[in-house]
C-alpha cells in the first residue's frame, strides 16, 4: 500500500525522505522501471507491458501493491469532485465517503488509470474518503468542497511550475500540503520529459513522481489542475503549430497527459485536442490556457489558436465570479525574457487583443498567473482607460537552475525553491486577493495584496 508510509496531510522535515533509497518502494522500482522501459524497452511502453516483466511482477507481489499512483483530487466544486488513481492491474475501484460509494474499473487502455466522479456532496465541508481496490483498503485522504457561489469564503490556491524530478527537493510537496491549500495549479514544466516521441519516457517520469510519498500527501488532500509548457509538451521553446494532428507526436503526448491528471476537461476533446479548461471554485473562476499545442509565432501569430481564443472570450464573458484568474505556462508581461520569443510578448497583437477585449466588455476582477521563468515575479501591466492587470509568476518548485531577477518587476526573487499562494477572501465588503511567495522551508518572503475595487473598470 503506497500511502502507508506517509498519511495524507502529514508533513516532512528537512532531514526526512529525500532520495529514492529512503523510500523502499520507490528505491526498488525507480532503477528497475528505468531499465525495463528505457534501456530494454521501446518508445511506447506502458504499465500494462511493464507489469508483465517478471522482475516488476515480483516487486509488486513483494510489496503487495494495489496502487501505482494517487489518489489525486481534482475538479472540486461546492457539490462535486473527482478522484484520479492508477492501479497495478485491471481492478475494481471503490471510493467511499460520507456514506456513499462511487465505483469504476481500470483497464490497460488508459494505463490502468481512472477518474471517478464524486457527486451530491455538501458544500464547504471536509470530505474524508477511502480508496478500495478489489474490495481491499488501499489509501485514504481528505479535501474540502468549495462554498456555494456567492456565499463567501477564504479560498487558498497554491501554484507554480519548474518541477523537474529532483529527490532532494521533492519535500516541497509536503511543505505546500502543510498550508492546506484548497487547490494546486500545475502551470507547466511539471516534468522535464523533452522527448515528445517517447511515451515510455513520458510515462516513466510520471510514475516516479507519483510514487513519491510527499507528492501523494499534496495531491490526495487538495484539488489539482494541470496545463503543460514546453518541457512536458515537446522540447525547449516548442511551438506545436496550427494543425490539430501534426506533427504526429502531438496527439500521443496529449493522450499521455490526459492519463495523468483529473482535469475538468482537456481542450476541446478528441476533435480539438489541447489542455485548456476553466472551472469555478466558490467566488473565483480559473481559466487555464494552452500556449503550446497551437502556438504559431511565425505565420499565424498566435499563442492560443482561433478555437481556444474564441472559447476564452466566450467563457470570460459568461463568468459571474468576482475574481477571474487567467493562467498561462509563460509570461504575459511585455518585460518577459528573451525579448518575448517564448512568451505572450512574442505575439503582442493577440495579447493586447485579449486585454483590450476584457476592457471593452467591462470584465472586472481579472488577475494573471504564469510560470516558466525560474524565479518569482510580480508585474503591473498598465492599462490606460481600464484597470491595471497584475501578473504573478513563479516557476522554481524543484529546479536547481535559476534565472536572474528582473528590475522591471514590482517584486522579483530567485533564491532557493519556492511556490506561490493566492488567498481570496470574499467574506469582506471589498474582497481581497493576497499573493505570497513561500519557500521550500515554509518561509514567507513576500506578501502582496489587491482589493477587488482595484480590479474594476473606472467610472466615467
Amino acid at each position: 500500500m503506497l500511502t502507508a508510509c506517509l498519511a495524507p496531510g502529514s508533513s516532512l522535515g528537512k532531514e526526512m525522505i529525500r532520495t529514492p533509497a529512503d523510500f523502499p518502494v520507490l528505491g526498488e522500482f525507480e532503477p528497475l522501471l528505468e531499465k525495463v522501459m528505457l534501456k530494454d524497452g521501446g518508445p511506447d511502453e506502458s504499465l500494462a507491458t511493464v507489469v508483465a516483466k517478471p522482475a516488476v511482477a515480483a516487486l509488486i507481489e513483494k510489496h503487495q501493491l494495489k496502487l501505482f499512483g494517487g489518489p489525486m483530487v481534482g475538479a472540486v466544486t461546492h457539490d462535486a469532485a473527482k478522484i484520479w488513481l492508477r492501479t497495478t492491474a485491471p481492478a475494481t475501484v471503490d471510493i467511499e465517503l460520507t456514506g456513499k460509494t462511487f465505483t469504476g474499473k481500470t483497464t490497460a487502455d488508459t494505463d490502468f488509470t481512472i477518474v471517478i466522479d464524486l457527486t451530491d456532496l455538501s458544500p464547504n465541508t471536509q470530505q474524508d474518503y477511502t480508496v478500495l481496490i478489489d474490495n481491499e483498503d488501499a489509501a485514504s485522504g481528505t479535501f474540502r468542497t468549495a462554498a456555494e457561489p456567492g456565499e463567501g469564503e477564504v479560498l487558498k490556491v497554491a501554484f507554480g511550475g519548474g518541477a523537474r524530478y529532483n529527490p532532494p527537493k521533492e519535500r516541497i510537496w509536503s511543505t505546500i500540503a502543510k498550508r492546506k491549500p484548497d487547490a494546486f495549479l500545475w502551470l507547466g514544466d511539471n516534468l522535464y520529459q523533452d522527448e515528445p516521441e517517447s511515451r515510455s519516457l513520458q510515462r516513466l517520469y510520471y510514475y516516479r513522481r507519483q510514487l513519491r510519498p510527499e507528492f501523494q500527501t499534496l495531491t490526495s488532500s487538495c484539488a489539482n489542475y494541470a496545463i503543460w509548457d514546453d518541457h512536458d509538451f515537446g522540447k525547449n521553446d516548442t511551438a506545436g503549430g496550427p494543425d490539430k494532428f501534426k506533427p504526429a507526436w502531438k496527439l500521443p503526448v496529449w493522450k499521455v497527459f490526459k492519463e495523468n491528471w483529473p482535469n475538468p476537461a482537456f481542450g476541446g476533446g478528441a476533435e480539438q485536442p489541447g489542455c485548456w479548461f476553466n472551472w469555478r471554485q466558490g467566488d473565483v473562476e480559473f481559466f487555464m490556457t494552452d500556449g503550446r499545442y497551437y502556438r504559431d509565432f511565425k505565420v499565424g501569430k498566435t499563442m492560443l489558436g482561433p478555437v481556444q481564443k474564441a472559447w476564452l472570450k466566450e467563457q470570460l464573458a459568461a463568468s459571474t465570479a468576482p475574481f477571474k484568474v487567467l493562467c498561462s505556462g509563460t509570461l504575459w508581461t511585455e518585460h518577459a525574457d528573451k525579448g518575448g520569443k517564448d512568451s505572450w510578448w512574442g505575439v503582442p497583437e493577440e495579447r493586447d487583443e485579449i486585454f483590450d477585449w476584457i476592457q471593452s466588455e467591462k470584465i472586472d476582477g481579472v488577475i494573471l498567473a504564469s510560470a516558466d521563468r525560474h524565479r518569482t515575479d510580480i508585474y503591473q501591466i498598465k492599462r490606460p482607460g481600464g484597470y491595471d492587470l497584475y501578473e504573478f509568476e513563479t516557476s522554481k518548485l524543484t529546479n536547481n537552475h535559476t534565472h536572474n531577477t528582473r528590475d522591471k518587476a514590482l517584486f522579483s526573487y530567485n533564491k532557493g525553491n519556492f511556490y506561490g499562494l493566492l488567498s481570496f477572501d470574499t467574506t469582506v465588503e471589498d474582497p481581497t486577493v493576497t499573493f505570497e511567495c513561500i519557500t521550500i522551508d515554509d518561509e514567507v518572503v513576500h506578501t502582496f495584496q489587491l482589493k477587488h475595487s482595484q480590479l474594476r473598470m473606472p467610472a466615467k
